[in-house]
């Protein structure tokens, strides 16, 4: 895999979570907003970031190469003032909500999305905290996170922002039968 300059990669894995779980009994106290933005004139990701105990927002713009493996991909990403955010959100995109929560389980900090609007009710759970394929592919997934979707193209952001809340009720349908 070519890695272009300036990135680095991220190993994520992605499990689809399953809503009748008690996931909620080991989130932390704190959670953040996200409201994603993803260009259509590329793969570019508007970030708005909100903090749930300090209220502090941050604003990023990303990037997610293309890679032969969805478990690595080279990612570069970058902070934003305020006025630089807003000149990016004119840009035409696809708006993606989710609240995301964090647990620490066996050593491992998971996040889990809780997406809002179209997506309600769609609830995944990731990390990326692993330094190599070996390391992801050995972290055990909490109990909650029942399906794993890393190699689905629908489960990213990118395909995500886009969806009909029929589709999303059809692959999680189809992806829990699996």
């Amino acid at each position: 895999m070519t890695i272009p300059k300036y990135a680095r990669i991220e190993f994520e894995r992605r499990f689809l979570v399953d809503t009748q779980a008690e996931w909620r009994n080991g989130i932390e106290p704190y959670s953040k907003r996200l409201e994603d933005r993803y260009l259509s004139c590329g793969r570019l990701r508007l970030r708005r970031m909100q903090d749930s105990d300090t209220g502090k927002v941050t604003f990023k713009l990303t990037k997610k190469y293309e890679s032969d493996s969805p478990f690595a991909q080279p990612i570069v990403t970058t902070l934003l003032s305020e006025p630089e955010f807003k000149a990016f959100s004119t840009l035409a995109g696809f708006a993606l909500t989710k609240t995301r929560h964090y647990h620490e389980w066996n050593g491992v900090i998971f996040s889990i999305d809780v997406f809002e609007g179209e997506l309600s009710g769609l609830v995944l759970c990731e990390t990326e905290q692993a330094d190599s394929l070996d390391q992801l592919r050995a972290i055990r997934f909490p109990n909650y996170a029942r399906w794993e979707v890393t190699e689905n193209q629908f489960f990213t952001g990118g395909q995500l922002c886009r969806a009909a809340r029929t589709q999303m009720i059809h692959e999680v349908n189809a992806a829990a039968q699996q």
